[in-house]
């Protein structure tokens, strides 16, 4: 390159310019290829590009040198000979226009000038609890998996299909939907390298795995035509070189990989725009749903979003949306001095099911607490974009699951962010416990306002009768469907269910009642031909129930 830019220096200028624009071509073509920049002024990653083909084009006109000359006489009377570079200075030029660009955007779109816009950016709507969250009388349907546990099952299942896992893996992207009104995880099948693509690419990938967050179980599924482009394909199969070059102005925010209600797979991007000055507040304004398998795709409005797309605002999206909201409402110094009224969410979030929508749930701190209760908590609509916040007054989730882990902390299991469920009008962290292996062990229900309230469960089932029984205890009123019977003991067990001690009662009548000594140690003092009178309810198996309360008839 330095013998080429030496020649053309002592060239003319026409030799320069055709230079100059054959390397800024190939520059171009290079870095839109390889990095895909999108061509919209309201990108920085446009501008830095920009910067990146100016840089290339002055580079002739450079004229890069090194010239040497002797110091004067130093102290001691010696000289000393110095190297220096010297440059065409005006030749920066082109390349300090996008630079400028970029910083005097970022600076303009800056919080200290438009805090307010921010803010507005959202509409918080408050909320009654009770009447959006109805009470729940049972709890086997809420998704508490989280993604490691879904990559275990997905891998598991997968592994088991020694076709199709010596030339594929699991994407670790599992996407959080509501299918046919039940909550699944989802992922797509990836290449395995380079080598496997280049194999298989005539095929293309296969199917996807479908993992049921509630039964802890996962399925492969086999797609009538396989997918073409994911993000493991080369070149012009890439995902996003893909979806680039169809679209190639728009600046890409998320891909999230769905099915639509007959099962067909499709990846939905959102599509962002910035909201305040060139760069700032960037949001979603638009959706790409893009067919894998053929490689079409349908722009449409975000708010043209079909029902069937569960995720179009990502749970950080919806996290920093809900921060610029809570501390920039004031303006900018009042969210550095004094933070009167500022408050911001955790740092985490979790799912909640409602109706046929998918909502984040993150509960809300203020900005000057000690950040270990929440004032309140806030509900995202993954779709829709809406916010609803709920003015409960409680442990925050981290707390929590600490008081979870406390409870068993002879097992050592660990906690999962938490979702939110109504029992007896008590707002409840429910999660789940894991151990070391990352196997789900135990279900937790923890009581919001009081987190000293704590019952585990070896099934969400189990996990709910404990903690109605804790909640009668503490002086709240329990409705229910809870029942009763007149039985007949024909035998009874003790058995050691994942480290909790469970008793069986098997009645004259065939059914089985359960119960644990943790919650109900007299449940030992049961014999084979005792009358009982039983409270129970059903543990969603036909002929087990769940022992509430009991006593000899």
């Amino acid at each position: 390159m330095k013998k080429i830019l030496s020649k053309i220096n002592k060239n003319d200028l026409v030799g320069q310019i055709v230079f100059s624009v054959i390397l800024a071509l190939l520059v171009g073509f290079v870095a839109f290829y390889v990095f895909l920049p999108p061509i919209n002024v309201f990108s920085v990653g446009f501008w830095v590009y920009l910067a990146a083909i100016a840089l290339a084009a002055s580079l002739p006109f450079m004229r890069l040198d090194f010239k040497s000359y002797v110091s004067k006489k130093n102290e001691k009377g010696g000289r000393k000979v110095k190297t220096e570079l010297d440059f065409n200075k005006w030749a920066v030029i082109p390349v300090a226009v996008p630079a400028t660009v970029i910083l005097l955007g970022l600076f303009i779109s800056s919080t200290l000038f438009s805090a307010r816009s921010y803010a507005g950016i959202i509409q918080v709507d408050e909320s009654d609890f009770a009447e959006d969250l109805p009470e729940t009388s049972e709890i086997t349907n809420i998704a508490l998996m989280d993604t490691d546990s879904a990559m275990m099952l997905g891998n598991r299942t997968l592994g088991s299909l020694s076709n199709v896992v010596s030339q594929f893996t699991v994407s670790p992207a599992y996407i959080q939907i509501n299918y046919k009104g039940t909550p699944k995880k989802v992922t797509n099948l990836e290449y395995d390298g380079f080598f496997k693509w280049i194999g298989n690419r005539d095929e293309g990938v296969p199917g996807m795995v479908m993992v049921d967050p509630v039964g802890s179980s996962a399925e492969y599924i086999k797609l009538d035509e396989p997918m073409r482009y994911v993000d493991s394909a080369y070149f012009g199969e890439d995902l996003t070189r893909k979806l680039r070059f169809s679209y190639p102005t728009k600046i890409f925010n998320s891909v999230s990989f769905e099915i639509d209600d007959e099962g067909n797979p499709y990846y939905i991007v959102s599509c962002s725009k910035p909201q305040v000055g060139l760069f700032g507040a960037s949001d979603i304004t638009e959706i790409i749903i893009f067919d894998p398998i053929s490689g079409e795709g349908e722009l449409c409005n975000v708010k043209d979003a079909p029902s069937w797309i569960d995720i179009v605002y990502t749970g950080d999206l919806a996290i920093k949306k809900y921060n610029w909201h809570g501390t920039l409402s004031g303006g900018f110094i009042n969210s550095i001095i004094g933070n009167v009224g500022c408050k911001q969410a955790t740092d985490d979030f979790g799912y909640i099911v409602i109706e046929d929508d998918v909502w984040y749930f993150t509960g809300v701190t203020s900005a000057v607490s000690d950040d270990k209760s929440n004032i309140g908590f806030v509900l995202t609509n993954a779709r829709t974009g809406e916010y609803k916040f709920y003015s409960v007054i409680g442990a925050e989730e981290h707390s929590a699951m600490s008081a979870a882990e406390g409870e068993v902390q002879e097992k050592g299991y660990v906690a999962s962010f938490p979702s939110l469920v109504n029992i007896a009008n008590q707002a409840t962290y429910i999660m789940v416990l894991k151990d070391d292996a990352g196997l789900v062990k135990l279900y937790a229900l923890v009581n919001v306002e009081n987190y000293s309230i704590v019952a585990t469960g070896a099934t969400q089932a189990e996990a709910m009768t404990a903690y109605k029984k804790l909640l009668k205890q503490n002086n709240v009123e329990v409705g229910g469907t809870s029942l009763t019977a007149l039985i007949t003991v024909e035998d009874v067990r003790l058995v050691n269910v994942s480290g909790i001690a469970t008793v069986y009662v098997t009645a004259t009548d065939g059914n089985v009642y359960k119960g644990h000594l943790e919650s109900d140690e007299s449940l030992i003092l049961i014999r084979g031909g005792d009358s009982l009178r039983i409270s129970y309810t059903e543990s969603g198996i036909d002929g087990l129930f769940l022992i509430s309360e009991w006593e000899k008839a």
